[in-house]
Formats: structure tokens, sequence, C-alpha cells
């Protein structure tokens, strides 16, 4: 038996925020046109846009605090375990991103 596919607007969706996370070079401007031609809500958009970004921002900052914490010699593992660092955080607006 074959699994159901997914609906073309939830590719897309996945497939901008997935592209604006990785900041892939054609920035899911495709899929932006596809979901607005589907009639997605632009508040929808607008929320995978802002976790899609978040999601890029805070992993852009853990490696650069990765890299600091590695040329500074100081480890990351144990800092990370003390913190008792969640393992995403909201965005701006309090979205939740997992």
């Amino acid at each position: 038996m074959s699994e159901p596919q997914l609906h073309s607007s939830i590719v897309a969706l996945v497939s901008l925020a997935s592209g604006i996370a990785s900041k892939h070079p054609a920035m899911g401007l495709c899929q932006l046109d596809k979901l607005r031609h589907m009639n997605v809500p632009e508040t929808h958009i607008n929320t995978v846009i802002e976790i899609a970004r978040h999601i890029r921002d805070e992993a852009a900052e853990k490696l650069d605090t990765a890299f600091d914490e590695k040329a500074s010699g100081t480890s990351s593992d144990q800092q990370a375990n003390d913190s008792g660092e969640a393992c995403c955080t909201p965005t701006k607006s309090g979205q939740a991103c997992c």
C-alpha cells in the first residue's frame, strides 16, 4: 500500500522554510509564488518565514559560539549541559519552532 502524498502547499512550505534556513541562493522565491497562487494565507507564509529565519539565525549563533569556545580553549559541551539550554527557543513573536 502506498502512502498518501503530502499536499502541494505543505511541500511548498517545507521547501520555502528549508531554503531560507539553509541560505539557499534561490531564497524560496519560487515556493513563495506557488504558495500565493494556491491562496495560502499570508499569515501562514509569514509564520513559516519567521520560524525558518529564527532557526537559521540560531544555528549561526550556536556555530559562532562553538567556534569562539574552541578557539579560546573552553569546552562548549560542558557549558551547554551546565546552562540547561533548551533544544530550541521561540521566535521573537513567541512562535514555537519545535
